[in-house]
Parts: C-alpha cells; structure tokens; sequence
C-alpha cells in the first residue's frame, strides 16, 4: 500500500529498516488489564545481531522495498497491542518464518528466538531442561563450585518470558509438526505468562536465587523462587503449513494471518536485498520463469529462486545450453515434508 496512507496506530509499518526509537515502550500503549504482567526486576534484552538478519532478509535498505499487505500489518499490529500470539499460515515459501525477522529488526527487539517444532516436541522442550546426569557426575567428580543453575538452560519460550523490559520476538516454527496434544499444552503458558522451573522450586528454600544459562548464546539470567514470570509479553509468531487443525481453545487465544506467495515484484526486491551491488543478468525474466513454474508445481519456496540466482551470479557455473536443466532441478515441486 502506499507509504503516505500508513494509519497512525501501526507500530510496525514493514518497511525492514530499524526504527529510530529504540524504547518500543515510548510508543506502545499499555496492555489491557487482562494481558499486564509484572515480572522482574526488568532485563535488557541481548544485543541485536545483524549478521542474523542479514542472513535470514537481506541488507536491510533493501528488504525496504518489499511491500507488506495491509492484512500483515494491521494483524501484527493487533498482535502486539493485544499481546497475543500471532498464527501465521500459508503454503512453505510464502515468508511465513522470515516475518518473526521482519519484527525484530524493524522495532529493534534483540535476537530472534526460534523454537522449531518437531512431532517429539513437548512445552517442557521450549522451557526449560535441566541435565540431572551431568550434575550427579559433576558431584562425583569433586567439582564443589558447580550449582543447581548450571545445569539448567531455558528454551526460547522459557528465555521469552523472562521479565524483560522490552517483548522479545519468539518465533515458533512449523507448530503443525507438532503432537496432538501440545498447542493445548501451551494455552495456560500463553494466558498465565509464566511457569514453573521445578528443579529450582525443591531448592527454593535453600537457595532462593539461581542464576541459570538461557536459549541466547553465553547469557544467563537470575531465576527467583523457582518462578519465570514475564513482565513485557513477547512477539510470538507461531507458523504453519496448513497441514492440521487446530484445537478451537488455541485458535480463540491467537489472531490469524495467512500469508500468500509473493509477487514479481517482491520477489525481485527480495532478490536485491541478499544480492545487493550485483547486476542479475536476465534477472527480471529468472523471476517470472519462478513464478510461472511455481504456479505450475503448486508452490515453490523463495529460497528456491535464490539458489538459481546465486548459482547465475556467482561464476561458479556458467550459464550454457545446460542452465535450464540445472535450474529445472533446483525448482523442484514441494513435497509435504517440505519447510518454510
């Protein structure tokens, strides 16, 4: 949609570029009474990781040109003034994953935490674990400075719903792999915004403060009482396939989106974004090639196009009477099993 018609209630504005604000509290309204948790004492959140996003989207000026729907940005929007889990569906390809990027880069919310859902995934997994072996074999070892803490790690979800002052983005990944059983399982998480740690719990009285290792690469964080409380709740971008229904309780607790495969032009903007200063020889017509093979295979992913297009700029294969054959192979259709 056109720049200058953006309403003034959107936080978000999909634009891929950091916001100048790096307070996202100085801009938000508080929550509604029945979504205001008071965690703490109030964390910062980790340090941005650039290389991250540009991996995942692209140099950002570029990823700039890529229009967001307005469908994508009023439900991102409504997801994070209502703090509520946001269920992103579409076929794989359509960037479903990559909006959890989109978000964080833009508000300036710190790392991505990504929890990807496997059919033995259960809500402990994304919390936290606790290597009991490891800690009975430390103790026979002589080790007397290792405590309880560090054997215990937080999953992404765990780490999420730490009290940070700012929202993390969680971004849970393909939740239709999942058991039967586990969305349900995540209800209460979602409404109560906090959780146990029981091997903390049994040590609560003796040691009511225990530092424990979290989901973010080398950080730790005081866990008190044996509780996780959050204080901001966080962006949490649940993606799926469309392969399964959801049980109803879960659906009324998150707003829905579904995502729809880009277009030429944004598929030709997002090739600019990870291949930026690079002429694409023929670029213009590799994208329509995609897009029409797509349509006939009943859905490509858009990595898939950036194979082809790495492969037709980078000089380790020249294009010659075998580049169609090459990229027929590359385009393969989509099985079921395949991802986002």
């Amino acid at each position: 949609m056109s720049g200058d018609q953006k309403p003034a209630w959107w936080i978000y504005e999909g634009t891929g570029l950091p916001r100048a604000e790096r307070d996202l509290s100085a801009v938000l309204p508080a929550p509604p009474g029945w979504r205001s948790f008071d965690g703490g004492p109030a964390l910062p959140a980790p340090a941005e990781h650039d290389g991250e996003f540009h991996r995942r989207l692209g140099v950002a000026s570029r990823v700039s040109g890529i229009k967001a729907t307005q469908d994508e940005l009023n439900m991102v929007n409504a997801a994070i003034y209502l703090r509520r889990p946001l269920l992103v569906t579409g076929r794989p390809g359509t960037g479903k994953s990559s909006l959890a990027y989109k978000i964080a880069r833009e508000l300036r919310l710190g790392p991505v935490l990504r929890w990807p859902i496997t059919s033995r995934s259960a809500a402990r997994d994304g919390l936290w674990e606790y290597d009991a072996i490891g800690r009975v074999q430390a103790a026979a070892g002589g080790s007397g400075e290792a405590g309880i803490g560090d054997f215990v790690q937080l999953g992404p979800l765990g780490t999420a719903l730490l009290p940070y002052e700012q929202p993390r983005v969680l971004l849970i990944d393909e939740l239709d792999k999942s058991d039967i059983d586990l969305p349900n399982d995540l209800l209460n998480i979602f409404e109560d915004g906090e959780y146990d740690v029981p091997p903390l719990v049994r040590v609560a009285a003796t040691e009511p403060e225990v530092s424990v290792f979290t989901a973010d690469r080398g950080e730790r964080a005081t866990v008190r009482e044996g509780r996780v409380r959050c204080r901001a709740f966080p962006i949490i971008v649940v993606t799926s396939n469309g392969e399964r229904e959801f049980p109803p309780a879960f659906l009324r607790r998150c707003l829905r989106l579904d995502m729809h495969a880009p277009g030429i032009e944004q598929l030709v903007t997002m090739v600019s974004a990870h291949f930026p200063g690079t002429e694409v020889q023929h670029g213009t017509e590799l994208v329509r090639a995609f897009v029409d093979r797509s349509a006939r295979e009943g859905g490509l992913a858009a990595d898939q196009l950036l194979n082809a297009v790495f492969l037709a700029t980078s000089g380790a294969f020249q294009q010659d009477e075998k580049w169609d054959l090459l990229r027929d192979a590359l385009w393969q259709r989509l099985g079921a099993a395949e991802t986002d």
